[in-house]
């Protein structure tokens, strides 16, 4: 089978800190590349439902026949913001996506718990030792009022949602992690190219949305509206998601000026705690910041409620509005494979 990306080149913006702006050819074909990270079959890309080893709680993955589309908003489109240009042509691989954004229900497993799950065949021999590591208890209700069974998890920090992932992936055998900037943009799409997943028309959006003009100022229980053309709920709304990616202001102007297909593209996490992508809007956002193109970067004020001195890398107290779904890769990326959370309490910001 050959990988869908073949005989293109691979590029990725690898960021470290106090230097994400650097651009890095990973390396030339993507044939040779990637010769490890070749598609599953499409007979295998088949949407099905996870359930959590020793748990009654399941989720369901979607699965994603990977292609190319054109990511970003062009310069006509209302609401549009300077990070979200110029456009320029991206190709991701198969993937599954989480139909729904994780709940309480899920994250509950993980954090509550003081399982160790063994370690995974993929993982680098100077891993498999790592333990998971989990939360500490949070010095108020962490969901904040906005209810619990059947809800998006919110307030947790980038590092907690790639904890949970890791968590996951050593739980159930099967390789899980954050989406990619591009893969999640490309699956809230769902192959189209309007401002929002059915149209350009923002007086639709409660049909899809939780927003704020419909919220009554909280998160609601995931896949209550209309799905996208790809069967996905609240890609637009309900609470902001987290991407892998470090966040740049310049990331999209740095691509579009290479002038080639990107594929599989991306801004590499470091050790430092600001900025990542949120995408998508909330509950507490108008309708132009729902928008597929829509992106967000973390920030300090996302914190600043916080006592505790470190603050938290596990909690976000002034962030009632940021949650996460999770994606599994067809075939990981090489750069990809075994990816942790390098944040700790004696990161920066």
């Amino acid at each position: 089978m050959k990988a869908l990306i073949r005989n293109t080149y691979g590029w990725a913006l690898c960021g470290v800190a106090g230097a994400l702006s650097s651009l890095v050819l990973v390396v030339g074909p993507t044939g040779q590349h990637f010769a490890q990270a070749a598609d599953a079959p499409a007979s295998e890309l088949k949407t099905f439902d996870q359930v959590i080893p020793g748990s009654q709680v399941k989720f369901n993955m979607v699965a994603i026949k990977g292609g190319k589309f054109k990511m970003g908003s062009p310069d006509s489109e209302k609401g549009r913001n300077k990070d979200e240009g110029p456009q320029h042509e991206v190709q991701v691989g198969n993937y599954w996506i989480g139909k729904t954004e994780v709940t309480w229900d899920e994250y509950d497993q993980y954090w509550k718990s003081t399982d160790q799950p063994p370690a995974a065949a993929w993982e680098k021999p100077d891993r498999k030792a790592d333990a998971i590591t989990r939360p500490t208890p949070p010095y108020s209700d962490e969901t904040f009022g906005h209810g619990r069974e059947g809800n998006p998890v919110i307030c947790i920090t980038q590092h907690s949602a790639m904890e949970y992932c890791r968590w996951l992936s050593r739980k159930t055998g099967v390789k899980y992690r954050l989406p990619t900037e591009a893969e999640w943009e490309y699956a809230a799409r769902a192959g189209t190219q309007t401002a929002y997943s059915y149209g350009d028309d923002e007086s639709k959006i409660g049909d899809y949305a939780w927003f704020a003009g419909n919220s009554e100022e909280l998160a609601k229980p995931v896949g209550k509206k209309k799905p996208n053309p790809w069967g996905l709920h609240d890609m637009h709304g309900n609470v902001l998601e987290w991407c892998l990616d470090h966040y740049d202001a310049e990331t999209y102007t740095k691509q579009a000026a290479l002038g080639k297909l990107l594929v599989n593209p991306l801004v590499i996490p470091s050790e430092r705690r600001f900025s990542h992508v949120a995408r998508g809007g909330s509950w507490a956002d108008k309708p132009e910041a729902l928008r597929s193109a829509s992106r967000r970067g973390s920030d300090k004020t996302w914190i600043k409620l916080d006592p505790q001195r470190p603050q938290s890398i596990w909690w976000l107290t002034s962030a009632e509005f940021v949650g996460f779904r999770v994606v599994r890769p067809a075939a990981e990326l090489p750069e990809l494979e075994d990816i942790r959370s390098k944040v700790t309490k004696q990161s920066g910001n």
